[in-house]
C-alpha cells in the first residue's frame, strides 16, 4: 500500500438537457464520498461561465483508499446512472511542490 497521498481532479461536462440529473447525481455522490475510508476532502465545484461543466477535487489518505471508493457501490452506481448525460475525464495528480 502506498502512503503517499492521492490528489484527483475530476472534470465532468454534462449534456445541456442532463445538467440538473447529473448535477443532483453528483451532489448524492458526494456526500456518500465524504464518509469513504481514507476521504481527506472531496469538493463539487461548477464553473461559473459554463453551467454544464463541474470539477470534483478529491484527496485520499493513499491510492488504495481511492481504489475503494472507485469500487464502492455508490460510485459504481453514478456511474452507471450517469453514463449517456455527461463525458468525464479524472486526472490523478502527484504534488510536486
Amino acid at each position: 500500500m502506498s502512503n503517499q497521498k492521492t490528489t484527483i481532479v475530476a472534470k465532468i461536462l454534462a449534456k445541456a438537457e442532463k445538467r440538473e440529473e447529473v448535477k443532483a447525481e453528483l451532489i448524492k455522490l458526494v456526500g456518500f464520498s465524504r464518509s469513504d475510508e481514507g476521504c481527506i476532502n472531496y469538493d463539487l465545484h461548477q464553473d461559473k461561465e459554463d453551467e454544464n461543466l463541474f470539477f470534483v477535487y478529491e484527496n485520499w489518505e493513499n491510492h488504495d483508499s481511492l481504489q475503494k471508493h472507485t469500487a464502492s457501490k455508490h460510485f459504481v452506481n453514478f456511474i452507471e446512472v450517469t453514463k449517456d448525460s455527461m463525458l468525464i475525464t479524472v486526472n490523478e495528480l502527484d504534488k510536486i511542490a
